[in-house]
């Protein structure tokens, strides 16, 4: 009878040891509020605006810094790519069809493999196919305005002219003869609902460009098909809000340190949970 008593209050003492660690030990993570919703009129936009959203975009949503970085060498740089792109359509491998700098980078973006630079296209093609989809679909899936925004972004990236009209509103007429209402355009960022699931993050946020992780096969960042059979939460959470904080051998710092803005507390738990699975 003493030796149950004695195993009922060391269990009770071992539960209630890490109860309290797990409330007071672990870090507690706040939920941030939910982003708020940030409106961009386009009847009134300036050339600046363009600008500044079109690089929003860019190192955001577009996800292109990714590869297009100094440090990875996964894709060419385009800090000049205005300047080139006369050059590139006048190459005999050119299959596209633009005519002026604005349209040669709006293809660039939706039709990647119309110009592939030398030493970029995917493995076996003799660079004749760019490993870059097109970015209105996919996890990107860019909406026509911010195509052209970040259009507008390059050309001044570049030091030319922006030279990007946005078209706001229609002028059609009704069936009862009468002009149509003006409509204005608004292109909305930084406002979503939840994401439903690991899978949805990974794919939102374009981890497999860089990771080979679920069914993506990215290459240029570590490998995280077992990463839960050798790595703790603890780890894989700090991993996604600091991960230049401990590096992998062998990997330069290249992945964003902005996940922990974009995701909330609770998305953020089960991506570390899912990951954790990955044994």
């Amino acid at each position: 009878m003493m030796q149950l008593i004695k195993i009922v209050v060391f269990s009770l003492l071992t539960i209630g040891f890490f109860t309290a660690y797990s409330y007071y030990g672990i870090p507690q993570i706040i939920p941030a509020p939910p982003p708020e919703k940030e409106e961009l009129d386009l009847e009134g936009i300036t050339t600046a605006d363009l600008i500044v959203l079109g690089e929003r975009i860019f190192k955001g949503k577009g996800a292109c810094t990714l590869c297009h970085n100094d440090v990875g060498g996964r894709a060419p740089m385009l800090d000049d790519i205005g300047m080139k792109a006369q050059e590139n359509m006048a190459d005999s491998r050119y299959k596209g069809t633009a005519s002026s700098v604005e349209e040669y980078l709006y293809e660039s973006l939706v039709d990647p493999s119309a110009y592939v630079v030398a030493g970029f296209g995917k493995m076996g093609t003799q660079d004749s196919e760019s490993p870059m989809t097109d970015v209105r679909t996919g996890s990107i899936k860019l909406s026509e305005e911010e195509l052209l925004v970040v259009v507008a972004y390059l050309q001044d990236l570049s030091g030319l002219d922006v030279t990007v009209e946005i078209p706001v509103g229609s002028t059609g007429t009704e069936e009862s003869g009468q002009p149509a209402a003006t409509t204005t355009q608004v292109v909305t960022t930084n406002t979503r609902a939840k994401y439903d699931s690991a899978e949805e993050i990974l794919s939102q946020l374009a981890c497999g460009v860089c990771h080979i992780v679920g069914h993506y096969q990215g290459l240029i960042g570590p490998d995280l098909s077992h990463i839960g059979g050798s790595r703790s939460k603890d780890y894989l959470r700090r991993a996604i809000l600091d991960p230049n904080a401990e590096l992998t051998e062998g990997y330069m710092p290249m992945m964003p340190p902005t996940y922990g803005d974009q995701l909330y507390a609770s998305e953020l738990e089960m991506l570390v949970e899912y990951m954790s699975r990955l044994q």
